[in-house]
């Protein structure tokens, strides 16, 4: 067996229990694609994954990509290339494109489902898996030209990557420094060094085309004066032949905590003599920095998945282990030196921490897929020629909280997948250290946690007077205050009604902040200590809601609460998975949404006191 454990019965609870997508397959824009053809997608990606996909996880670790400095290659493990043929091969990127390009489109909801295996089981090859994603942005937003070069790209499989970070510019994209020079003929010069470029070189795709982010002469600073060029690594020709090597060359690959598969790279344009880096214009319109969001909305999603699609197989592995290790007596008959050793799942702390594991994987996949149906919702708009504001916006909301949440608490809650094994988690001989390391970018990908946090505050609440999350937050109210005939859910609703109030507060208070600094310019601060413990505080809440309506879906499943009753016409394992969610809803709404009663006291206490500490006093 491979490192790799799935939960598909989970993936296919949300999307058809919990969410009801079967209502939109079969019909419409999605008629191709009924239940019954999704859940057999599922099925079959969930194999894929178990198999050739995971089979080169640890491989790509130990025995990681060999960068060559003299010519700026890069070689891959011939395990690996066998996971990447595997996965192409298989040919699931048709769901993400339309006929045009020659796709089946399915509804993001089940593209995200079909990615969540993949990135559980080698998550680096999705992002050598980007080229139709990718070209997908570049045959919406492109000229002609680039439009026929998007239907190559996907047509011959050519990799592609997104090229924001410069060394001195980091996260603060604006300052980049990376020029355009417009040529004669209409094509750009593309001059200047790009670092942390995810599959910037490798040797699985005969091209690879950058969608570059860079300032033209005479442009504005700041992130406006940008623009967005199609930089291919080999030029094409007017036939569809690739041409002379372009003038971008990897110039050095990061030896990295984790994640070795996925080569990190810097990459130089316009380094070498003679040999500029030819771009073209996206879309012939300088509008960079909005062009790229469409890139890094997509990757956001992409990172909160990764994480959460990680501490899965993390806390079923570590679950795994806990039914298996026999150690020490039942806590009750400690005292008795006779008493039989018990299987570690026994002890209540080893149960504390793999219920802890279970809910937010839970909670937070559910999350993802949530935000997947408001994903559907514009998609179908879309594709009928309108639009879905409210969707729009609501997915807007979500996309920071996913991608800070997954990155946050997956990692937290593999440091207990590690714990539950004990001093074995510790070895190469399990996953878990692997996963550990490959999971702790993913707080840092795509703009780190404070920066998702500055986002969800500033962008996504502030800017539309806090309409978005005002929605939200009245939705799960109501929730909250629905009874149960039954009243099974009688604690959890009233728990998740008090996060609520605790996440308007906060809320209240970070406002107060903001009007505040227009007089006193330093109450910003407080806002920005604060920012993170907000939008962790808000994603708690969404998993604790998500999770009470799944026990809801469970509780009329299993039937009703009555002496006797134990949903006889399931099977155990439905009877157990259903159970599952019912003590996952219960244990998390006891024990760990009381804590934003202490993070409302905080941020409301709030002081600038830390701002006063003398940079020596750290």
């Amino acid at each position: 067996m491979g490192h790799y454990k799935s939960n598909l019965r989970d993936i296919e609870f949300n999307l058809f229990e919990l969410y009801g997508r079967q209502d939109i397959l079969g019909t419409g824009p999605f008629a191709e694609i009924d239940e019954e053809t999704a859940r057999d997608m599922l099925a079959e990606v969930n194999r894929l994954a178990l198999g050739p996909v995971a089979d080169s996880f640890a491989d790509a670790d130990r025995d990681p990509p060999a960068f060559d400095p003299a010519t700026g290659s890069v070689t891959m493990p011939e395990s690996y290339k066998k996971s990447y043929r595997a996965l192409l091969d298989a040919e699931w990127w048709r769901l993400s494109v339309p006929a045009e390009l020659g796709g089946t489109l399915a509804p993001r909801s089940l593209q995200w489902g079909i990615a969540s295996f993949i990135l559980g089981a080698n998550p680096s090859l999705w992002m050598y898996y980007n080229g139709p994603t990718f070209s997908l942005i570049l045959w919406l937003l492109g000229t002609p030209e680039q439009k026929k070069f998007a239907q190559l790209a996907i047509e011959r499989q050519w990799g592609a990557t997104m090229v924001l970070t410069e060394p001195d510019a980091g996260s603060d994209v604006g300052a980049g420094r990376a020029r355009a020079v417009e040529q004669p003929d209409g094509t750009w010069h593309i001059e200047g060094v790009k670092r942390f470029i995810t599959a910037g070189e490798h040797d699985m795709a005969e091209n690879i085309f950058h969608l570059v982010l860079a300032r033209p002469e005479g442009a504005p600073g700041g992130t406006k004066g940008l623009s967005m060029f199609l930089v291919p690594k080999y030029l094409v020709n007017d036939d569809g032949t690739l041409g002379e090597r372009n003038g971008v060359k990897a110039t050095n690959l990061e030896h990295k905590m984790g994640l070795k598969a996925s080569t990190t790279c810097e990459l130089t344009f316009g380094g070498d003599p003679g040999r500029p880096a030819v771009g073209t214009l996206v879309g012939g319109v300088h509008d960079g920095i909005r062009q790229m969001f469409m890139v890094i909305e997509h990757a956001r999603m992409m990172v909160g998945l990764k994480a959460i699609e990680t501490l899965s197989t993390g806390y079923l592995n570590a679950l795994d282990y806990a039914k298996s290790r026999v150690q020490g007596p039942d806590l009750t008959r400690q005292s008795d030196k006779s008493s039989p050793r018990v299987t570690i799942i026994h002890h209540p702390d080893v149960r504390r921490m793999l219920m802890l594991q279970k809910a937010y994987t839970e909670g937070m996949r559910a999350l993802v897929l949530y935000a997947a149906t408001q994903q559907d919702a514009v998609q179908l708009a879309a594709l009928r020629g309108g639009q879905d504001p409210a969707a729009a916006a609501r997915n807007d909301l979500l996309l920071p909280v996913i991608k800070a949440m997954g990155g946050e608490r997956a990692y937290e809650m593999l440091t207990l997948s590690l714990q539950t094994l004990g001093g074995s988690g510790f070895l190469q001989d399990y996953p878990i250290e692997q996963y550990i390391r490959d999971a702790k970018i993913d707080s840092l990908y795509e703009g780190t946690t404070a920066i998702q946090s500055l986002d969800f505050f500033f962008r996504k609440t502030v800017r539309d007077q806090g309409a978005a999350v005002r929605a939200l937050l009245a939705e799960i109210a109501a929730f909250a205050a629905a009874g149960d005939a039954d009243g099974r859910l009688k604690t959890e609703r009233a728990a998740v009604a008090d996060g609520v109030a605790q996440v308007e507060a906060m809320l209240n208070a970070m406002t107060g902040f903001l009007i505040g600094s227009l007089e006193q310019p330093a109450e910003i601060y407080k806002a920005g200590q604060q920012s993170v413990r907000l939008l962790l505080a808000f994603g708690d809440l969404l998993v604790a809601w998500l999770l009470t309506r799944q026990a809801e879906v469970a509780g009329r499943a299993l039937g009703p609460s009555l002496p006797g009753n134990t949903g006889d016409s399931l099977s155990e394992s439905d009877r157990d998975f259903y159970a599952g969610k019912l003590a996952a809803a219960r244990f998390f709404t006891t024990t760990v949404l009381p804590r934003l009663e202490s993070d409302r006291k905080i941020v409301e206490s709030a002081t600038n006191d830390l701002m006063a500490v003398p940079e020596g006093a750290f």
